[in-house]
Formats: structure tokens, C-alpha cells, sequence
């Protein structure tokens, strides 16, 4: 089967993590992405610790075939070619290339892409239905624009980090780089929303995605702002303030969550806990009571967990359809049969095809009629440059040759 986005062509200028999750995105759903790399240093990725090498998982880079792990991960499906956009020469040829292109992501600081030539103006003067995706800390407005940001940054500034943890304990990031993928998610949302749109009025268009305003957008869910007015604490820890109980208990072998959102579940649970003693409770029956109580709630259900076992707690509550898991470490899910058996985990490749003993994730969509996952290694970086200058732009073995001598190419 053929991807989704087969047919499409995807200029790539991204580093770090929310652009090239982005376009890891675009190439598991099967648009052709080309990695336009520095000749001087390439992605900063590609030599960066851990690496993951014939030896597996080192902190040192042992042989000219290590790459790092984050590399090896995110240019999955992609292809890599190199120019030199500080010369106005290799700018030229990334335009003339932006003119064959479809769509073109950048996560330069805003102002970059237009100083060095390349902005959507000027692409989208040479070719109107190129869609410009610009991903950056704060996005292209604002009196924050043009301040650097990473993931830290971002949670710190949304608020995340003020909510994140227990009640009484340190500002907290969660644990994964939230705000670059979320962004990087919704960059690729907006991307193939603006092809939909191109479809119909045969123009491209500029989307601007700020790592802050997507974080932002998925926390707001929540009534943050009435949290003082309703006498909750900013930080929940693992609870959600419209549920009681839901948190993470312990076993006597490790941890376990349970969550009952509604009073059906209530009661199963209290069915399952040996507790149907509370269900003419007038506080226990009601669920505004039970946030207002949750520290009463989490202890009658914590001494229920206490003497059993994670197996036992998760059998018995599963028996009465109560929502309930264990909390697995990160080398515990990769071996979960359910991940595994919907294809979501693949031992990392290096470009060569060989295996590096570590793990990565595929692609989290199923079609049912297009194939969608990131099945094809990083590239060697600067790989396929000829080939891409050859092909899009019909560029002779001796004018590559001749670009390259230079540090064009």
C-alpha cells in the first residue's frame, strides 16, 4: 500500500525536535522529505551523544558508523542533501528547488529564513502553491518572538511547570519533550490542512506554529484559572480535579493507577475494594464530595492496594471494567504485547539497514487503505545530494562536482 501523502515533496530545514518530528511525520505517512543539511557541520543531531553503533548504545563515538540515537530516530524516511544557504549561490539552488517543492518546514528564529533569502515571500513568489510551514519558540508575532526556546523554556513559560508534580513540590517538566512534539504534531495538522485548502484554490500558504501557543492550547482544557476559587491546589499531582478517585497507588510490588470518572465506576469500584459500605454515604455517594475529600478517597483505596499485588489489583478491578494500569518503566512497554502487537515498536536501524539493539517507535495511525510507517533508516547525512540536484534540478555530474569544490554542496 501506498502512503497518504504519496507524491508530495517536502523541503526539510529543521534541527532539534519539533521540525524534524514534524517531518518524521510527513515521511511515515509517506511524502517524500528532503533534509537540506549544512555541508560545514550537518544536523547537529548526527554527532551527538548517545550514539548507537555495531557496539550498540555508547555516550562515545566509536567508529565512523555511530550516529546519535536522536538522529537515527527522527530522519527516519528521509532523505539528506546539502547546501550551503549562507552562500547566495546554495540559496538559489534551495530556491530553485523550493520551486519543484510542495511544502517546506523551517524552525529557524523568525527573521532568519528571510535574511538569508529563502522566506515564504520569495519562495511563494517563485511558486504560489508552496505551503510554508515556520516553527519557532513563540511564534513570528509577539514581544517574545524573537527570544530562543526549548522545551524547558516553553513549559516553563505556558504554566506547565507550575501544575506539573505534587502539590507541595518543586516546578516539574514532564518527563518527554511535550511542547516540541506537540508542536511538531500540530505543524504537520496545519501542513496537510493547508494542502486540503490548496486543493481547493490552487494557493499555498505561510502557517506559523509556536511551541508556547500549542502548549498552551492543550493545557487550557483544563479550568486553570478557577483552581484558587475552587480551592485546589495548582498542582494535582497524577489527579484530575473533575474525578475521585484518580491518582497512582501503591501494591506491594509496585504501582498502580485507578480512575473513576464516573459513578457507575464509583461503584464498581466499590463493588471490587469490598466497600459497598459507602454507597449510601452521604459524602462517599457524591462526587463533588469525594473531590473535595480526595485525601479520604485515596486512603480508603490505598489500603485496599497495599495488600496485594500490582497482578491482583490489576485482575480484580479489570473483572469489575474499573480503569486501571500498572505503571510500567519505559523497557516495560517497549515488551508490552498490546504495543507490540499494533507494530508501535521496531529495533532503530542505521543507514546501512544493520540493527542497533535500541528501541524506537513507529508511526501511532492505522489506515485501512494506505500504508503509514517509518520502515526505512536514516541517511548517511549529505547522502543523496547528487541525486537530488541531478533530478530536481538537472545539474551535471561536473556542475555537483564543481558546487562542491566550493562548499556549496
Amino acid at each position: 500500500m501506498s502512503g497518504v501523502l504519496e507524491g508530495l515533496m517536502v523541503l526539510d530545514l529543521t534541527r532539534f525536535l519539533s521540525g524534524p518530528h514534524c517531518t518524521l511525520l510527513l515521511a511515515g505517512l509517506g511524502a517524500e522529505v528532503i533534509k537540506i543539511d549544512e555541508p560545514a557541520r550537518g544536523d547537529p543531531a548526527a554527532l551527538a551523544p548517545p550514539f548507537a553503533g555495531p557496539a550498540g548504545a555508547s555516550l562515545e563515538r566509536a567508529s565512523p558508523g555511530d550516529y546519535g540515537i536522536a538522529y537515527l530516530k527522527r530522519a527516519r524516511g528521509k532523505q539528506s542533501a546539502m547546501l550551503n544557504l549562507k552562500d547566495p549561490r546554495g540559496c538559489e539552488l534551495f530556491v530553485r528547488l523550493a520551486e519543484r517543492a510542495d511544502v517546506v518546514v523551517e524552525n529557524f528564529r523568525p527573521g532568519v529564513a528571510e535574511r538569508l533569502g529563502i522566506g515564504y515571500e520569495v519562495l511563494a513568489a517563485r511558486n504560489p502553491r508552496l505551503v510554508y510551514c515556520a516553527l519557532s519558540g513563540y511564534g513570528a508575532t509577539g514581544p517574545d518572538k524573537d527570544l530562543k526556546a526549548y522545551d524547558l523554556m516553553a513549559q516553563a513559560a505556558a504554566g506547565l511547570m507550575s501544575i506539573t508534580g505534587a502539590p507541595e513540590g518543586l516546578p516539574m517538566k514532564t518527563g518527554g519533550a511535550l511542547s516540541d512534539m506537540i508542536a511538531g504534531s500540530y505543524a504537520a495538522l496545519g501542513i496537510v490542512a493547508a494542502l486540503h485548502a490548496r486543493d481547493r484554490t490552487g494557493f499555498g500558504q505561510a502557517i506559523d506554529v509556536s511551541m508556547l501557543d500549542c502548549l498552551f492550547s492543550m493545557m487550557m482544557d483544563e479550568p486553570l484559572d478557577c483552581y484558587e476559587k475552587l480551592g485546589l491546589a495548582a498542582r494535582q499531582g497524577n489527579r484530575i480535579m473533575r474525578f475521585s478517585p484518580f491518582n497512582a497507588f501503591r501494591a506491594r510490588d509496585g504501582w498502580v493507577t485507578v480512575g473513576a470518572a464516573t459513578q457507575d465506576e464509583w461503584n464498581a469500584l466499590l463493588e471490587a475494594i469490598d466497600r459497598n459500605d459507602l454507597r449510601a454515604h452521604a459524602g462517599f455517594s457524591r462526587v463533588e464530595w469525594r473531590i473535595a475529600h480526595n485525601e479520604d478517597v485515596d486512603r480508603i483505596v490505598s489500603e485496599w492496594t497495599a495488600h496485594l499485588t500490582v497482578r491482583e489489583v490489576i485482575d480484580r478491578l479489570r473483572r469489575a471494567d474499573v480503569p486501571c494500569a500498572a505503571v510500567r518503566t519505559p523497557q516495560e512497554a517497549i515488551a508490552c504485547a498490546q504495543l507490540k502487537m499494533r507494530g508501535m515498536v521496531q529495533e532503530l536501524r542505521r543507514p546501512d539497514g544493520s540493527g542497533t539493539g535500541v528501541a524506537a517507535a513507529d508511526i501511532p495511525l492505522k489506515f485501512s487503505r494506505s500504508a503509514a510507517s517509518h520502515d526505512r533508516p536514516a541517511p548517511v547525512p549529505g547522502a543523496q545530494t547528487a541525486a537530488v540536484l541531478e533530478r530536481f534540478l538537472g545539474l551535471s555530474a561536473g556542475e555537483i562536482a564543481h558546487f562542491q569544490a566550493q562548499g556549496i554542496v
